[in-house]
This record gives C-alpha cells, sequence and structure tokens, in this order.
C-alpha cells in the first residue's frame, strides 16, 4: 500500500524532449498536432503516476491552443507538474515549447491541463495523496485548478 502522504509538487515533475523528424509532420512540415497532444498526455500521465505511486487513465484534456507551428527539426520540450489533487483525481499543467536548435531561439507552443484518475489493482478509482503546495506560484495554480474542477464538474452535471 502506497503512502498518502501529502507531497510536493516538484517530486512529480517530468520533462520530456524529442527530436522532430518527418514521421510526425504534415505536408507542409508542421509536426500534426495529435503528436504534440499525444506527447502532452504522456507526460501528464507519467508526472499523474509519479505523485499517485498508481497506474493512471486520462479523463479530460481541457481545451488546448496551439500558439506557433512545431517543425520538423525541433527540439521538442513537454514538461509537466501536478497542479490539484481530488480524492481519487489529478490535474496537471503541461507547458510545450519548441527550440530551434540551429538558432537557438525558443517558442512556447502550448499548455494543457490534463486529469488523471488513479487506479487501484482492480482498475478502479483510488485516493490519491493530496498536493502539497511550496511556493506562492503553486498555491496560485492549485486555486485556479480548482476553480477549473469545479466548471468541469458543473459542465458535466449539465451535460446529463
Amino acid at each position: 500500500m502506497h503512502s498518502l502522504k501529502a507531497k510536493p509538487a516538484a517530486e512529480s515533475q517530468v520533462t520530456l524532449t524529442q527530436l522532430m523528424g518527418p514521421g510526425a509532420a504534415n505536408t507542409m512540415g508542421n509536426v500534426h498536432g495529435g503528436y504534440i497532444v499525444k506527447l502532452c498526455d504522456e507526460a501528464g500521465g507519467i508526472a499523474a503516476s509519479k505523485h499517485a505511486r498508481r497506474p493512471v487513465v486520462t479523463v479530460v484534456l481541457d481545451s488546448m491552443t496551439f500558439h506557433s507551428p512545431v517543425h520538423i527539426g525541433d527540439l521538442v520540450t513537454v514538461s509537466a507538474e501536478i497542479t490539484w489533487t481530488g480524492r481519487t483525481s489529478m490535474e496537471t499543467r503541461v507547458v510545450v515549447t519548441a527550440e530551434d536548435v540551429i538558432s537557438g531561439t525558443m517558442t512556447h507552443t502550448n499548455t494543457a491541463y490534463i486529469v488523471y484518475v488513479a487506479l487501484d489493482d482492480n482498475g478502479r478509482p483510488t485516493p490519491v495523496p493530496q498536493v502539497q503546495c511550496q511556493t506562492s506560484e503553486e498555491e496560485e495554480r492549485f486555486q485556479r485548478a480548482g476553480e477549473r474542477q469545479n466548471k468541469r464538474l458543473r459542465s458535466r452535471e449539465q451535460e446529463v
């Protein structure tokens, strides 16, 4: 059994870095948005699993706006961290940047918020440790994440 002692967000931070090749791109030389979404889900899922020390499943991906394209040859960095925890669910903040390795130009391409639920050995939702905010920035992210979660729950109630 894993400990449910509160854990700092920093313990679960994840950074994935990958060079973008032609197999991930469309005919215009831009990396497919779906490929970027996949990388975001991978990084967010790893951060959530590290926090819960349990397998997790994706529940919701909040809207993702692409601020700029990612091109073949860019070095993409996807960073994820826990921003909020409920009883069995966790929200991760995922930030994507692209670097032109020749010029060194860094571009923030998008930010996403993804919610995961931790699973027990029978595939059922299981409690997760609370996130322990250690900085004012983490506190602010936690507050905004709680507001997003409340909005998600209200929206889900309206759908039913």
